[in-house]
């Protein structure tokens, strides 16, 4: 497996892809339809993430795991692009997510370590 990247999303929309086959959110509140991309992580990159954009989630969040190589297979590219004031690049998926390129799917709440790559 290429190295993986990591998505928190909440746990409600997690369930209706697994329904569907594929996750299509960005980011808390905001689809990939609007949004064009998929937010991602690197694993040292997660917790600042969750501080500054998931504090006031009040339910139930996980931190998906994802295989870069087969997000790459299935269409949907990674790219490592600047954010401002954000000190470093982070990963972006251009396209939905399908279930099987999640590799791991643990429940996170902010402050919670980063599990290993599994």
């Amino acid at each position: 497996m290429a190295e993986p990247i990591w998505h928190l999303a909440l746990r409600r929309e997690w369930d209706e892809a697994v329904a569907t086959g594929r996750y299509e959110w960005s980011t808390l509140g905001t689809p990939l339809a609007q949004q064009g991309f998929v937010h991602a992580s690197t694993r040292e990159q997660v917790d600042g993430v969750a501080r500054a954009f998931y504090a006031a989630v009040t339910e139930p969040m996980v931190l998906l795991e994802l295989d870069t190589a087969a997000l790459e297979a299935a269409g949907s590219p990674v790219r490592w692009e600047d954010v401002p004031g954000a000190g470093g690049p982070f990963p972006h998926v251009y396209g939905p997510v399908p279930v099987h390129a999640v590799v791991a799917v643990t429940p996170y709440a902010v402050g919670d370590p980063v599990p290993p790559a599994g």
